[in-house]
């Protein structure tokens, strides 16, 4: 073997070294920022605040949800349950334009501008 093929060999070792070396770096650095970065795992006393943080939700919205009542008696407008109002979704959804044309009049009754309060008259008139 002469000197030539022993510094090749030789650096060639040197680079996959070096690459193996960079390699093994990166994946502990990976490893180290994913052990920095992993949230806290979430006890059962957490657990048990989130539920009971949900029913609490669900309780206090299920009159929203499951009951009819006015939105705004004066326009006629009412709160309708869900489910029904699921089934007049898809009723409305067999006519597709009809259902446009019910909303965009529906949408400009509820949000239409109050009218302008009376006037008041001049005393000096």
């Amino acid at each position: 073997m002469n000197k030539e093929d022993y510094s090749q060999k030789t650096r060639l070792g040197a680079y996959v070294f070096g690459l193996l070396g960079t390699f093994l770096i990166v994946a502990l650095l990976v490893q180290l920022m994913r052990s920095y970065a992993e949230p806290p795992s979430i006890s059962a006393t957490r657990a048990a605040e989130r539920l009971k943080i949900l029913t609490d939700f669900k309780a206090a919205n299920a009159p929203l949800v499951e009951n009819y009542d006015w939105t705004d008696q004066a326009k006629g407008f009412v709160r309708i349950p869900l489910e029904r109002a699921k089934e007049l979704a898809l009723q409305e959804s067999k006519d597709p334009v009809t259902a446009r044309s019910n909303l965009v009049a529906r949408a400009a009754k509820l949000f239409a501008p109050a009218p302008k309060p009376p006037e008041k008259k001049n005393v000096y008139e």
